[in-house]
């Protein structure tokens, strides 16, 4: 079905009711002002998987702390991962820095202009170098994600699971193919904008507003909400998680966590695996050398929940009183509990829990 409709409607007939839509409704962001490559490079990596309400105000703080490619390529992890605090998915900040070292190696700390280049520098896939080579080099470069996907499959009728790559970068060459000479910005986060405010991901898509609604297959045969398909994932994993904030002399514990995996590098409360009672926390801290002062009493608050891609913890806060007699481990810090707010990078699974 997606084949032949893509047969009837030759795809450039979109692009000028598009712009002129987008010229007309373009909602006013902080990145749009201005087509700075490291600018745009920055609130692109924040929008993945984040709200724009939410990252505008990272967006600022983060550029003035790092304003340059080299201020970036040279900051602290712990003063990046601070500045990331919040926004989850702490990979894309490390590798924001890991590109910023290549940029500053490879390229003199100037932003390459190429679409092959910029696919070459770290956490920078098909999407992202899309959207910086055609939004700030003016370059005729799709970029693809979940909005664009939407609105391609509605107005297509196209039923290809959009896990497809390889479907992926067919409508990428077709998006490619039409991309107005002069217009390569406005075009890609036309697209953009229609996927985000017209085409949305939930609920009834707004096909009265839509520029394009003429040409849509989906609107035609009312077909909109199959659209666009996606096979079911896998069920999280689930995790119970015993958390322990423990105070000691007026500070709180806390610790690294590893290099890799979830949550690599960043601050945590000391916490383990497991569905633990009052009585079994007590013991697992005895055992690693902590002295809990039970006079001072024990609480076990309920259990929240946070969910990451594939896993989903059930947490379980224990808060306590350490005696300052404790053999405590030797990863593990003590801090005010103002700084640890002002200082450290916690992330949101456990701030929630504070």
């Amino acid at each position: 079905m997606g084949k032949e409709n893509q047969e009837r409607l030759p795809l450039e007939e979109i692009v000028t009711p598009l712009l002129e839509w987008y010229q007309e409704n373009a909602r006013v962001l902080p990145w749009r002002e201005q087509t700075d490559a490291y600018h745009i490079w920055i609130s692109e990596i924040m929008l993945q998987q984040t709200r724009v309400e939410a990252v505008i105000p990272y967006y600022h703080c983060f550029l003035e702390a790092l304003p340059t490619i080299e201020a970036l390529a040279n900051v602290s992890d712990d003063v990046l991962m601070k500045l990331w605090e919040g926004l989850g998915y702490y990979s894309r900040a490390r590798n924001l820095k890991k590109a910023a070292g290549v940029i500053v190696e490879k390229h003199g700390g100037i932003f390459p202009a190429h679409y092959e280049d910029i696919l070459t520098l770290p956490g920078i896939g098909p999407y992202t170098a899309g959207a910086i080579a055609s939004i700030a080099f003016y370059q005729r470069r799709a970029a693809v994600d979940g909005n664009v996907l939407r609105v391609y499959t509605r107005l297509m009728e196209d039923a290809t699971d959009i896990s497809d790559m390889k479907w992926r970068k067919e409508v990428t060459r077709q998006l490619d193919a039409i991309y107005p000479k002069g217009h390569c910005a406005e075009f890609t986060q036309s697209l953009m904008e229609l996927g985000a405010m017209v085409c949305i991901p939930n609920g009834e898509p707004k096909c009265a507003v839509c520029p394009i609604q003429g040409f849509c297959q989906a609107k035609k045969h009312g077909t909109q909400m199959q659209y666009p398909y996606k096979a079911p994932k896998q069920a999280r994993r689930i995790e119970q998680r015993a958390v322990f904030y423990l105070m000691c002399n007026n500070r709180i514990a806390i610790r690294k966590r590893a290099s890799t995996g979830l949550l690599a590098g960043l601050w945590e409360l000391p916490n383990i695996t497991g569905d633990l009672s009052v009585q079994e926390a007590c013991d697992y801290l005895a055992q690693i050398g902590v002295v809990i002062d039970t006079g001072k009493g024990i609480i076990k608050e309920s259990q929240k929940k946070h969910i990451f891609t594939h896993i989903e913890w059930h947490m379980a806060l224990f808060r306590m009183e350490c005696k300052l007699e404790s053999s405590f481990p030797d990863d593990w810090i003590w801090v005010e509990v103002e700084e640890l707010a002002a200082k450290y990078a916690l992330p949101t699974a456990f701030r929630k829990l504070l």
